[in-house]
């Protein structure tokens, strides 16, 4: 028996730069229908005028990008398989592809078994009804019964915490309750394929920690999850296989700490200084362009040790002025796991201007344990909208002591120096027999 519930060909994704993707209502495919001979005949005419064949896709000389190319792969009934992969890698338009809330390019998906995903807060949902309405909405389009849905109703309530509120329009909900739903819902109604993506991510910590255990215990009941995520410690507990996603493209596959480990390898190997001339080429969209980054040790040492901490420098040059500015960092370790986030306010009253900046920060000494470390950059918007992210932008690495000192490795993922003192009580003396 075929036991694979999930498989790509060839699968590729383009879109046309400036341009938001259009999602066709029922009036629109009639009209299309009713102009099909017309568009035949014009464009029969441009092909017989200039003997060119234009594609359909990629029409004239716009600039297009692929998200998603040549993307092939298989999972098993039963498998629970991280995606993983920098920003912009196609891991969420891959799910969204299966989700059928996008149509590809090129390529095709098969999939056999009812599908439940949650891929960013808003997909799913109807935001003029209820908690309570959109949960029967969404078992309805799983192909449940009422009876079925009614069933599950108080525990997808109660894992949810919405009780009071499950009355209420979600439109007025916030994004950590409406995730909290739309997670629930996802879970409880007993898909035979679960979709998850970085969603998870609005949640709070404990809320994080216990959609992973219901992950855990749908797995065990032998669905098949597909997660993408950036919290490597969880891909490794959680799933058995990982997929590397790089440019479009599946780079790797295989046992999840294998595949993580591969990842998180190419992600040390990046830079502590890195500076672009380019504007083109350089990290940047409408709001915000980066100009360098500058990990170095302190003035006046010569390396950077566990003693000596780091100095940060970020140029940068703003687009946008009259907002609340903001840049925050993660500093995160090789195993994948974020030691700490710090967060600087450009501006607070509104005033930010338009120009270049340059942002100084100092890591302290006595904090990192030895080690390699990549660096996100974040920059936000009153301290809720992100304008632009840019993960791993640059790495470095803590070496274990300056020179002379005590060389030995120290287990931890930080390595405080502490204020200690002691005193002497009561003094004893041995009695000789």
């Amino acid at each position: 028996m075929n036991d694979v519930v999930i498989r790509t060909e060839k699968l590729g994704k383009s879109y046309r730069l400036g341009e938001r993707e259009r999602y066709l209502a029922l009036r629109d495919l009639l009209a299309r229908a009713a102009s099909a001979p017309a568009r035949w005949f014009v464009s029969h005419n441009e092909l017989s005028s200039n003997g060119n064949h234009r594609d359909g896709n990629h029409k004239g000389n716009r600039s297009h990008i692929w998200a998603l190319k040549d993307a092939s792969l298989e999972i098993r009934r039963g498998e629970v398989v991280g995606l993983i992969g920098r920003n912009g890698a196609g891991k969420s338009t891959l799910l969204k592809i299966l989700s059928r809330i996008t149509k590809p390019t090129i390529g095709h998906a098969d999939i056999f078994g009812r599908v439940g995903s949650l891929l960013e807060v808003g997909t799913g949902f109807h935001p003029e009804l209820t908690g309570a309405e959109n949960i029967y909405l969404c078992g309805a389009i799983l192909g449940m019964s009422k009876r079925e849905i009614k069933q599950k109703f108080e525990e997808i309530v109660a894992f949810a915490e919405v009780e009071k509120f499950v009355s209420t329009p979600v439109k007025h909900y916030s994004s950590g309750m409406y995730v909290r739903l739309a997670f629930s819902v996802a879970a409880h109604l007993e898909p035979e394929i679960l979709l998850v993506d970085e969603a998870l991510a609005v949640g709070d910590a404990s809320f994080q920690k216990k959609c992973l255990g219901k992950m855990g215990q749908v797995s065990r009941e032998g669905r098949t999850i597909l997660f993408v995520s950036h919290n490597m410690t969880a891909i490794k507990t959680l799933c058995s296989r990982a997929v590397l996603m790089k440019d479009g493209t599946v780079a790797a596959s295989g046992p999840a700490i294998e595949v993580v480990n591969h990842y998180l390898a190419g992600i040390a190997s990046g830079l502590s200084e890195r500076e672009w001339t380019d504007r083109v080429a350089a990290p940047a969209n409408d709001n915000v362009r980066i100009a360098h980054i500058k990990i170095r040790p302190p003035q006046g040492c010569s390396e950077l040790t566990i003693d000596t901490g780091a100095q940060i420098e970020i140029g940068f040059e703003s687009f946008r002025k009259n907002i609340n500015l903001g840049c925050t960092i993660y500093v995160t370790n090789s195993e994948g796991v974020v030691i700490f986030a710090s967060g600087h306010p450009i501006s607070g009253d509104r005033d930010s201007r338009c120009g270049l900046y340059e942002l100084t920060g100092r890591i302290p000494g006595h904090l990192l344990n030895a080690g390699r470390y990549s660096v996100d950059v974040v920059f936000g918007q009153d301290q809720r909208y992100v304008l632009l992210r840019v993960d791993s932008i640059a790495s470095f690495e803590v070496q274990n002591a300056a020179r002379g000192a005590n060389m030995s490795v120290a287990p931890g993922v930080v390595r405080p120096q502490l204020s200690w003192s002691h005193s002497l009580k009561e003094e004893a003396c041995l009695v000789e027999l």
